[in-house]
């Protein structure tokens, strides 16, 4: 019997052992989706539980790209990047007859709960999902920008930082020889979480990130006195959804006379073997995410807060807006 058949009903499901799970990843990929989806496959094994992989993501259930995994499916994964599953948009999905579909899909394979490893867009689309067809669903956040409402973490979010700091890190030494203002744009379309904590972690002189108003005319003016006082290197972290750096840089450039130059990164913060956070804690939450959809449970999504699991709402979760957290903010003026 499996071990989660006595859990609490966290959802609006009544708690029913399920005899056939399946899992997806969706959305932007982020380091540690493998390892997440890794758990979940293993755990439905070990419970007894026949666990199948949606490829491509909602893609891939509106067309029937479905099928069954087994524990040796997810051999050598947890160090990779990206998803073996695969991931992809869906028009389709968007509409409730794509969703119909993709639970007829889901159904046809005698699937009765689906894990859902993704971003805000991807949980919202399990959440309508749910709504409609009463497919129980269990989510993991799934993205490096770390601004799913109601948790302090999301999987990948942590390799992505390390990512940036470790650009930070190379472009701080060129910056440093030619006495260059250097502007490293990141994601983070509305949220500037990423931008902060790398910034922050990197050592930046600025940050500029979507919930904070910004003044160009005066960093133009201080940059211009700390380089007449003899700095040698100034590093200013843009987050993409506070403007473009390369505009931003061509302003900065103009106002200070002083070299500047524009690093975007880019997809290179989605990639790489995802740290040992993001593997640990992508694992731990896959393990519950199994637990919970095999037992009913449905509607919330697993995470961390403050250092330990949470469960969040799904529909709470997709419909409230995380905010950037004022100490970070505050500690980002007073270290620069």
């Amino acid at each position: 019997m499996p071990r989660y058949a006595g859990v609490l009903d966290m959802g609006r499901g009544i708690l029913m052992l399920k005899k056939a799970i399946a899992v997806v990843t969706s959305g932007g990929d982020s380091p540690g989706m493998n390892a997440a989806a890794r758990a979940v496959v293993r755990t439905a094994v070990y419970e007894g539980v026949e666990v199948y992989g949606v490829h491509n993501g909602y893609s891939g259930m509106v067309h029937d790209d479905i099928e069954q995994l087994t524990s040796r499916s997810v051999s050598d994964l947890i160090q990779r990047g990206g998803t073996f599953l695969g991931t992809a948009r869906s028009k389709s999905f968007m509409t409730p007859e794509g969703r119909k579909v993709a639970f007829e899909n889901l159904r046809k394979h005698g699937i009765e709960g689906l894990v859902i490893i993704g971003g805000d867009g991807s949980l919202t689309g399990g959440s309508l999902m749910s709504r409609e067809t009463g497919m129980p669903i269990v989510g993991l956040p799934g993205t490096i920008d770390n601004d799913v409402w109601g948790m302090d973490y999301t999987i990948g979010c942590d390799t992505a930082c390390n990512t940036i700091v470790d650009a930070i890190n190379k472009l701080r030494d060129t910056a440093s020889a030619h006495r260059r203002i250097i502007l490293v744009e990141v994601m983070g379309r509305h949220s500037g979480w990423l931008a902060m904590m790398s910034g922050i972690a990197g050592g930046a002189e600025y940050i500029l990130v979507p919930e904070v108003a910004f003044d160009l005319e005066e960093i133009s003016i201080e940059l211009q006195e700390m380089y007449e006082r003899g700095k040698r290197y100034s590093i200013v972290v843009v987050a993409e959804g506070a403007g473009s750096a390369i505009e931003i840089g061509k302003i900065i450039g103009e106002k200070t006379a002083i070299d500047t130059r524009v690093s975007v990164l880019g997809h290179i913060q989605r990639g790489g073997s995802p740290t040992v956070e993001d593997r640990i804690k992508a694992s731990m939450l896959g393990e519950k995410a199994a637990l919970a959809v095999i037992s009913g449970v449905n509607d919330v999504v697993f995470s961390f807060n403050e250092g330990q699991v949470v469960s969040v709402n799904l529909f709470e979760a997709v419909n409230n807006k995380k905010t950037l957290d004022p100490e970070l903010v505050r500690l980002s003026r007073v270290l620069a």
